[in-house]
């Protein structure tokens, strides 16, 4: 049996309430294992819910405490914390993510005018390389949308030191075909397992490590021996401050434009005595029509969206992702201030720009909110995970989760 992702939010929290009881000791102990497609495993299988915010990472925590002591969930919450360090690492090195489209634009282009390349490229994304393992997890990619953590890892090694492809058409097929295809944990994942990430530390796929944490099922050969780190022609820049957002929802009446960075926005403080007079669903961004377009993926995605139309409550509306089509739904509905989710960096970042000039033409306002959770942790996402590791109790604190 496959894995199964109903796309609700109804589907999410059910998926939490069954997972929080086992997210100490048994997480801990088990989620290094990956015993293939449809057998239990260790891991919550939440990702795709909480990269949409479909549910939120604090209510991940919250749930987890109610079963264990922090000590005991610290591995889940920790991995809870990682996706925020990468949100937050992303937003202050924004670049990076202009980087990788360069990168993958050009590496798209070598394919295109190198036979063998193409030939090689193209083996590894049908799962046809005759290594064990990588193909069998490739085909597990395409037709389920899903990869345990440990067999991504592998898979980025493979085909970085072994199959010797450019990393950044590697980060692509995933970010195809991930149901929890995000900018910030897919794109500093890889570079991290190529040694870009953390200068000179790479992930190197062995053999013996990869016939343990599979229960035996694969053990493949002629795999890379060294992980040599990959070197770039682009030297970080300070992080800059991430930018600010608005905590609070206006009290006149406003547009809400969903997108799928925050599906969950009846969360917001506020949004029960100040609910939006329209909501407005523009589907899949222009760049994540391009990014995310793997069928499954994309099936998953828009049914998100639809199930976050309808659960506010008020007149929803399918809008063309443009600014053109935006306006004049705002006006439609008689209202001179749109509402949209924090809009991080990726596809969602690019469209905001491309509505900046054109709202401010037309006379409209645009509010961003933006989560308090993010707003804590991303400012210590500076340095590595180690040292924002540290902050967890406060950023727990903070968030009401500890006392």
């Amino acid at each position: 049996m496959l894995p199964d992702f109903p796309p609700s939010r109804a589907a999410a929290l059910e998926r939490l309430k069954d997972f929080a009881p086992k997210a100490g000791r048994a997480y801990a102990a088990g989620r290094n294992t990956d015993p293939g497609p449809g057998a239990p495993n260790a891991v919550s299988m939440l990702s795709p819910y909480v990269r949409r915010r479909m549910v939120t990472e604090r209510e991940m925590v919250a749930a987890t405490l109610e079963h264990h002591n922090a000590e005991a969930a610290e591995k889940f919450i920790q991995e809870v914390f990682w996706r925020t360090y990468w949100k937050g690492w992303l937003e202050m090195l924004p670049s990076i993510w202009e980087h990788y489209l360069k990168g993958r634009r050009h590496a798209l282009d070598d394919v295109d005018a190198n036979g063998g390349l193409r030939r090689d490229y193209e083996r590894a994304l049908a799962g046809s390389t005759g290594i064990e393992g990588f193909d069998d997890w490739a085909q597990e990619l395409t037709s389920t949308g899903w990869l345990h953590n440990h067999a991504r890892m592998w898979f980025a090694s493979i085909w970085i030191f072994t199959l010797r492809l450019p990393w950044e058409l590697g980060a692509d097929f995933f970010y195809q075909h991930l149901l929890d295809a995000d900018p910030a944990s897919n794109t500093l994942s890889w570079r991290w397992v190529a040694g870009l990430q953390t200068r000179g530390k790479t992930y190197l796929a062995r053999p013996d490590n990869i016939e343990k944490y599979t229960n035996g099922r694969f053990r493949p050969h002629g795999l890379a021996p060294f992980a040599e780190p990959l070197v770039e022609d682009v030297e970080l820049l300070q992080p800059r401050p991430p930018r600010d957002g608005h905590a609070a929802l206006p009290h006149e009446p406003y547009a809400l434009l969903i997108t799928g960075d925050d599906l969950s926005p009846e969360q917001w403080s506020g949004m029960a005595e100040r609910p939006p007079a329209v909501v407005l669903n523009p589907g899949a961004l222009p760049q994540e029509q391009q990014l995310n377009s793997g069928e499954v993926a994309r099936r998953f995605a828009d049914a998100a969206m639809d199930d976050a139309s309808e659960r506010q409550q008020v007149a929803a509306e399918n809008v063309e992702p443009n600014a053109n089509a935006v306006i004049e739904s705002c006006r439609n509905a008689g209202v001179a201030i749109l509402v949209m989710p924090f809009a991080t960096v990726g596809p969602t970042i690019a469209f905001r720009t491309e509505l900046i000039a054109p709202l401010a033409s037309a006379g409209l306002s645009l509010v961003e909110v933006k989560r308090s959770w993010d707003d804590a942790a991303w400012p210590r996402a500076t340095k590595g995970f180690f040292p924002f590791k540290q902050s967890i109790p406060k950023l727990m604190s903070r968030a009401g989760l500890l006392t």
